[in-house]
Protein backbone atom coordinates (compact mmCIF):
# COMPACT_ATOMS: atom_id res chain seq x y z
CA UNK A 1 0.00 0.00 0.00
CA UNK A 2 0.88 3.29 -1.42
CA UNK A 3 1.66 5.65 2.06
CA UNK A 4 -1.17 7.85 2.57
CA UNK A 5 0.74 11.36 3.18
CA UNK A 6 3.00 10.22 -0.42
CA UNK A 7 0.09 10.03 -2.75
CA UNK A 8 -1.35 13.26 -0.93
CA UNK A 9 1.84 15.10 -1.79
CA UNK A 10 1.18 13.70 -5.00
CA UNK A 11 -2.08 14.45 -5.93
CA UNK A 12 -1.24 18.70 -4.55
CA UNK A 13 1.41 18.93 -7.11
CA UNK A 14 -0.54 17.07 -9.78
CA UNK A 15 -3.30 19.74 -9.45
CA UNK A 16 -0.85 22.59 -8.13
CA UNK A 17 0.81 22.17 -11.88
CA UNK A 18 -2.49 21.44 -13.91
CA UNK A 19 -3.73 24.70 -12.21
CA UNK A 20 0.01 27.13 -13.09
CA UNK A 21 0.52 27.80 -10.07
CA UNK A 22 3.13 27.98 -7.77
CA UNK A 23 4.34 26.54 -4.56
CA UNK A 24 4.16 30.59 -3.27
CA UNK A 25 0.70 31.21 -5.32
CA UNK A 26 -1.15 27.96 -3.51
CA UNK A 27 0.58 29.27 -0.46
CA UNK A 28 -1.06 32.79 -1.08
CA UNK A 29 -4.92 31.41 -2.10
CA UNK A 30 -4.64 28.70 1.20
CA UNK A 31 -3.42 31.03 4.06
CA UNK A 32 -0.47 28.54 4.51
CA UNK A 33 3.47 29.26 4.52
CA UNK A 34 5.38 28.15 0.67
CA UNK A 35 7.68 25.95 2.70
CA UNK A 36 4.68 24.01 4.50
CA UNK A 37 3.38 23.33 1.55
CA UNK A 38 6.79 22.65 -0.08
CA UNK A 39 7.00 19.90 2.63
CA UNK A 40 3.36 18.22 2.10
CA UNK A 41 4.08 17.71 -1.39
CA UNK A 42 7.45 15.85 -0.34
CA UNK A 43 5.48 13.74 2.00
CA UNK A 44 7.36 15.35 5.37
CA UNK A 45 4.72 16.52 6.95
CA UNK A 46 1.12 15.31 8.07
CA UNK A 47 -1.61 16.98 7.28
CA UNK A 48 -4.82 18.38 9.57
CA UNK A 49 -8.36 18.22 8.28
CA UNK A 50 -8.41 21.89 8.05
CA UNK A 51 -5.44 22.62 5.97
CA UNK A 52 -7.08 19.62 3.79
CA UNK A 53 -9.66 21.60 3.21
CA UNK A 54 -7.73 25.06 2.43
CA UNK A 55 -5.83 23.02 -0.02
CA UNK A 56 -8.75 21.51 -2.16
CA UNK A 57 -10.67 24.96 -1.91
CA UNK A 58 -8.20 26.66 -3.60
CA UNK A 59 -7.34 24.21 -6.17
CA UNK A 60 -11.06 23.93 -6.74
CA UNK A 61 -11.33 20.96 -6.20
CA UNK A 62 -13.26 18.53 -4.01
CA UNK A 63 -11.16 17.27 -0.63
CA UNK A 64 -11.18 13.67 -1.38
CA UNK A 65 -9.82 14.20 -4.98
CA UNK A 66 -6.52 14.17 -2.96
CA UNK A 67 -6.61 10.65 -1.94
CA UNK A 68 -7.31 9.13 -5.38
CA UNK A 69 -4.39 7.06 -7.13
CA UNK A 70 -4.35 7.90 -10.89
Amino acid sequence: MEDIKKLFGLNVRKYRLERNLSQEKLAEKSGLHRTYISAVERAERSISLDNIEKLANSLNIEPYQLFIRD
